[in-house]
């Protein structure tokens, strides 16, 4: 069930012209905070764009299990390093996937408030920030204009995603794309969890790039590509 009655995150928030009429809404990865992403905004907006508003929040301050408790910005502790972990479900901390997605619901209720409804925002993460995201498509009641999940994973097992979705929520343009040498989330993870997004029927556009677990410039290009696509719309 959508919600949006969680306390609102920090933001880092830029707009490109005044008067926005879209929101992109970006979700930084384990340990970061939102001005992680804020400086790739110059590489990536296209002069033939509408007025965007760019919200980058800070993920909450928790203690991270994989990293022997260090407090850190996370949407949710990571309690195993294995990926298997992922078919049980356990991998990911349920309790804070649901915070973080009842804390972004929040912003995009925000937005909404600001102007700009659930159609002309677009939710993008990297790495822990991308789980999020995919795990926030899943249950959007109202279908967003668009999903990008970057080097990242599904956090719920198939089954617990099939039970989570929302019948609106398969419309949804989903972009996900990921490093071929990736060490930190295999490519074969994310692989895994495109094909499991399109096996509850979404249609998502998987891209590989020869790089480790980070952006690169081609990258950025395909998903302004895919932006585009999204504002003609």
């Amino acid at each position: 069930m959508q919600t949006a009655n969680a306390p609102l995150l920090e933001t880092v928030e830029f707009e490109t012209a005044p008067n926005p009429a879209w929101t992109i809404l970006w979700l930084h990865g384990l340990g970061a905070d939102g001005n992680d992403f804020a400086p790739i905004v110059p590489e990536l907006v296209r002069r033939d764009w509408p007025a965007l508003r760019f919200v980058f929040p800070h993920a909450p301050v928790r203690p991270v299990t994989i990293n022997n408790g260090m407090r850190m910005r996370a949407w949710y502790d990571i309690v195993h390093f294995d990926f298997d972990a992922l078919n049980a479900g356990n991998r990911a901390d349920e309790a804070g996937v649901a915070e973080s997605v009842a804390q972004v619901e929040a912003l995009i209720a925000r937005e909404h408030e600001r102007g700009i409804p659930p159609e002309r925002v677009v939710l993008i993460g990297f790495s822990q920030g991308g789980a999020i995201t995919l795990s926030a498509g899943l249950r959007r009641q109202v279908p967003l204009a668009g999903l990008a999940g970057l080097s990242t994973y599904l956090p719920e097992a198939p089954q617990q995603a099939a039970s989570a979705l929302q019948e609106a929520a398969t419309s949804q343009p989903l972009f996900m794309a990921h490093g071929q040498f990736d060490p930190v989330v295999p490519a074969a993870i994310g692989e895994r969890s495109a094909a499991t997004m399109k096996s509850l029927g979404f249609a998502p556009e998987w891209r590989q790039y020869p790089m480790a677990h980070q952006v690169c410039a081609e990258e950025i290009r395909d998903l302004g590509d895919w932006l585009s696509g999204r504002f003609a719309g």
